[in-house]
């Protein structure tokens, strides 16, 4: 799909994902930390943040950080952690001049309180753009996605906020899924949401 030559809205997708993997084995190819590979990710992330907003496309979704992601060396999860917060107090004022709504999904109370102040701040700051929803996932699994919608629907059930009728396969599908990995991995959570053609 080239979305330069034709930006039409018939051709062009409304929700992309992006599953940042491959970036450690990268680093690790030329001979680097594979630390290295997660700081050039931080400029990938910037060019798709800004290829999206520039083509008008309405979500994007970049898989971040896995709650797998934890099994990784103590050292390598400290510094992805840190590389999350650099990223966010560079990058959030941009985001939010640039009209992008930021949104965190997964569970980040297992992050330090450094980090949780720095994404509601960033969220909060971002909260009424009306431009490209940008979607972080980070500690996220499809297992909490799951459970977060099921008790989320069950808490409007009881609120009496949403009706059994409102239940419906109508959701936001996923257009395209990119990886870099070039190994296939069954690593994405939101495949139930992807609509394959």
């Amino acid at each position: 799909m080239n979305l330069s030559s034709d930006d039409s809205s018939a051709s062009k997708p409304k929700h992309v994902a992006i599953i940042m993997d491959g970036n450690g084995r990268w680093a690790k190819k030329q001979g680097k930390l594979r630390v290295t590979g997660h700081r050039a990710g931080i400029k990938a992330v910037r060019d798709a943040v800004s290829f999206s907003v520039k083509h008008k496309i309405e979500s994007l979704t970049l898989y971040a950080f896995s709650s797998e992601n934890w099994n990784r060396p103590e050292q390598e999860v400290s510094s992805l952690m840190e590389l999350f917060v650099f990223a966010l107090d560079n990058e959030v004022k941009s985001l939010h001049k640039h009209n992008v709504r930021l949104t965190i999904i997964g569970d980040i109370s297992r992050f330090s309180r450094r980090l949780q102040d720095r994404i509601k701040n960033s969220v909060a700051l971002t909260a009424n753009n009306t431009g490209l929803n940008l979607n972080i996932a980070a500690n996220y699994g499809g297992r909490w996605d799951i459970t977060q919608s099921v008790q989320q629907l069950a808490s409007s059930l009881a609120k009496g906020e949403l009706a059994v009728e409102d239940i419906n396969e109508k959701c936001d599908i996923l257009t395209l899924v990119f990886t870099r990995s070039i190994t296939c991995r069954s690593c994405d959570p939101h495949r139930w949401r992807t609509s394959y053609k």
